[in-house]
């Protein structure tokens, strides 16, 4: 009987608490369903650009499944690998032919390379393909990287997108419990009862925090550039201004989500339903593969805007007009968590 009066309380407390029970059933279910979408998309079709190729050769290119472009002058292939419009480009002369990819993610690197050997001929007689094509016993075709290199490791092309996940991550986590325990202590409660209003009060709770995650944050950037040895073709400037404002938008949704939970186990049940689905769309995973629909939501997630200014800046040593846009989304997400902060002190007590 005492099992049993046990048992029940315990059932009654899990079926009043909705959010442990949306923890335990909705979000297994809503990251199964991330992971089956991202996973189970289509193969990456890699997209080339022709120069100089004969159209008979060109024809057969079009049986790889890949997307062939030609262009009229290697100057035309090289601005659109510049703009990422193509992932490599193949030019064929008089001279030895050659290859160029854009270089910054090594997936696309070998699908690039496995879709030319199979268009002409195998790895070991990839060189012939190409003298039949122009000249017989032509040497092996020159090829040459826009960005990164034939050394160029996964880690490599992945460690900006994970500078930017371990950033968000912690500092959205430390945000949301540091400022549950101020409300749950009634320190926010007395700061209400003063003249200070709320949008003084939330832009100094997120001064506050911001120092030290912005501490964190720049640790962070600088121990995987220079201790791991990442990568970096850009300004570390750049990388560290990028990092700040990631930190700091996840400083903001934290503080704001954390209105909404009572302890802190709840605002650790934001993490499969808020920060999973960002991973996911971060660029750890190619979002070409994606369904259209699916690539869309990669615009809702701050994340996704932070991982590409990073990767851009390190890999592809991009400057102010390359990371322009993400800075100025992560502004304007960052202002908006700040005024939904403003917003939700409202259910505490008004000023």
């Amino acid at each position: 009987m005492r099992i049993g009066a046990l048992f029940l309380r315990i059932v009654r407390q899990f079926i009043h608490d909705k959010r442990t029970m949306a923890l335990l059933i909705v979000a297994p279910l809503l990251v199964l369903s991330l992971m089956y979408l991202v996973f189970n998309g289509d193969a990456y079709k890699p997209k080339l650009g022709l120069v100089g190729v004969p159209d008979a050769l060109a024809q057969k290119a079009d049986e790889l499944g890949a997307d062939v472009i030609g262009y009229a002058s290697a100057a035309e292939a090289e601005t659109a690998l510049e703009a990422r419009d193509i992932d490599a480009y193949i030019e064929l002369g008089s001279g030895m032919p050659r290859i160029k990819l854009e270089g910054s993610d090594p997936a696309k690197n070998r699908a690039v390379m496995t879709a030319i050997s199979e268009w002409l001929g195998t790895p070991g007689t990839l060189a012939g393909g190409f003298g039949s094509a122009v000249n017989p016993g032509e040497g092996a075709p020159a090829i040459d990287y826009l960005h990164g290199g034939s050394d160029m490791t996964s880690f490599d092309s992945l460690g900006p997108v994970f500078i930017g996940v371990f950033a968000f991550f912690f500092v959205f986590l430390i945000a949301g419990v540091s400022f549950l325990k101020e409300r749950t202590s009634g320190t926010l409660e007395r700061l209400l009862a003063t003249p200070l209003r709320r949008w003084e009060i939330v832009a100094g709770y997120i001064a506050g925090f911001g120092l030290f995650t912005g501490i964190q944050a720049v640790l962070i950037a600088v121990y995987a550039i220079e201790v791991l040895g990442l990568m970096m073709d850009g300004s570390i400037w750049y990388v560290l201004l990028v990092t700040l404002l990631l930190s700091v938008t996840a400083l903001s949704l934290g503080t704001f989500l954390s209105a909404f939970a009572n302890t802190e186990f709840q605002m650790i049940q934001f993490i499969p339903l808020v920060i999973v689905p960002q991973i996911f769309f971060s660029g750890l995973f190619d979002l070409d593969s994606m369904s259209p629909w699916l690539r869309w939501l990669s615009h809702l997630m701050p994340l996704t805007y932070g991982a590409d200014a990073l990767r851009g800046i390190m890999i592809r040593g991009e400057g102010w007009s390359g990371i322009a846009v993400d800075i100025f989304v992560l502004l304007g997400l960052s202002l908006v968590f700040m005024g939904a902060n403003v917003l939700a002190l409202r259910k505490h007590r008004k000023i």
